[in-house]
């Protein structure tokens, strides 16, 4: 993080990514002196509530955030940065979203957890949008236009006032990533009954990680037993609310290739919600990391990771077979990614991360997720080193059809992973006679 005496000193010329978070209520015009080399700009956790109107002569800026801010509206002048890419306006207090702010070249767009009752049919003609994010609204309704939107991959629409969703959504032919949850449409009457865990008999470790929606820590449980906790950092998060991911880990049940839950948080002195997960073996690493900045929509993987055909094959045909029971529990997962995977360095994978999961029974989205999954699948036999082209064919050939713009022709996750197992036999008897 940067500081104001920082940028009025000019420590920061030349610098690219400028990070200001500082109880900022005006826009500092020192920031102009970085007109030549900014293209990131972070002004999040600050108090601010307008952009100045010549925001354009920072004419590189590639990349806004203006979190955790009191904007009530996104600021018109956005709308003359040509070079603006990524717009970020989470948790602040915004009721409407102007036509004229959106930029002609805009890919990622950021209002969640706001006030919005409606958006502008002008979104539609972003053309080059691939991820709208949306949840912790008020929307009832998504304009017809964005049908127009066919490079839309991934859209979070959870915690709003949708009864239904359009039926041209799941024509669009790159969606891949939806999360609807707590909506009325998404809603089911019953939940399985879970165990409650009480905050006193938990002893809180160290930090391990964080994440977009909360913290996870080590922990001691019962007899000393370790655990894993995951607290959740506010009412709404990326993907949504914190009560719809615990409601999913408890439908979900268990399977070997997803990480299971042991109970929820019960009184907690903030009344913070709370998950108790078991301790996952220390040599598991996520696969890949999340999207960045340029990337988008599509994870990051090491430079110099590789699988054998036989790893890949039996890593998708478990994965397969987890989503598989996930649509069979009445679940879609939102947020399939090789960074919400764990992986053993070998063949053996865990799929988490239900932040972005929906209770609900519609195909059409599981055949979305069925596009995500081509994604995924692509991307490990991208890192093969093997040369079976037999069954590297028909493991391509399966990617594809999975990929299919028409939605309605992509298999469902049944005959998929039927398919994974076919294929892995199949390497292996070419492996045996090798």
């Amino acid at each position: 993080m940067h500081t104001l005496q920082q940028l009025q000193n000019g420590e920061l010329a030349g610098i690219k990514r400028l990070d200001l978070s500082c109880g900022l209520r005006e826009f500092p015009a020192e920031i102009f002196n970085l007109a030549d080399s900014l293209e990131i700009l972070n002004l999040s956790g600050n108090a601010l509530s307008t952009l100045p109107d010549d925001l354009p002569r920072l004419h590189k800026l590639r990349v806004i955030f203006c979190s955790d801010n009191l904007f009530t509206h996104v600021p018109e002048v956005l709308g003359k940065c040509t070079q603006l890419q990524m717009i970020g306006f989470k948790a602040n207090q915004i009721q409407h979203l102007p036509a004229a702010a959106l930029p002609p070249a805009l890919r990622w767009l950021i209002l969640t957890d706001n006030q919005l009752r409606e958006l502008p049919d002008a979104l539609g003609n972003c053309t080059h949008l691939e991820k709208l994010m949306l949840a912790g609204n008020q929307l009832s309704a998504l304009p017809d236009s964005l049908a127009g939107l066919q490079q839309l991959a991934l859209l979070r629409i959870s915690a709003n006032q949708f009864t239904e969703l359009p039926d041209w959504l799941f024509q669009l032919p790159r969606l891949a990533w939806l999360a609807y949850a707590g909506n009325p449409v998404s809603r089911r009457s019953h939940f399985p009954s879970c165990d409650t865990v009480a905050w006193d008999d938990l002893q809180l470790g160290e930090l391990l990680g964080e994440g977009a929606s909360g913290k996870i820590y080590q922990a001691q449980w019962r007899d000393n037993q370790p655990v894993a906790v995951k607290l959740y950092k506010g009412s709404v998060t990326s993907d949504g609310l914190p009560s719809c991911e615990l409601a999913a880990c408890v439908t979900v049940g268990a399977h070997p290739q997803l990480m299971p839950s042991l109970g929820i948080i019960a009184d907690h002195p903030e009344a913070t919600a709370g998950l108790i997960m078991p301790m996952i073996a220390t040599h598991y690493i996520n696969l890949a990391a999340p999207p960045s900045l340029e990337s988008c929509t599509r994870d990051v993987y090491a430079p110099d990771i590789q699988f054998s055909l036989t790893s890949a094959l039996l890593m998708a045909s478990r994965l397969a077979s987890a989503v598989q029971h996930l649509h069979e529990c009445g679940l879609t997962h939102g947020d399939l990614y090789a960074h919400n995977v764990l992986w053993d360095g070998v063949d053996d994978v865990l799929l988490g991360d239900f932040g972005a999961a929906t209770l609900s029974d519609d195909v059409r989205a599981q055949r979305l997720e069925v596009l995500a999954f081509a994604h995924l699948f692509a991307e490990l036999l991208e890192r093969t080193v093997d040369t079976d082209k037999c069954v590297l064919a028909a493991a391509w050939q399966l990617q594809q059809q999975c990929a299919q713009t028409d939605m309605t022709q992509r298999p469902l996750f049944a005959a998929i992973a039927a398919q994974l197992t076919e294929l892995c036999q199949l390497c292996a008897s070419h492996t045996g006679h090798n």
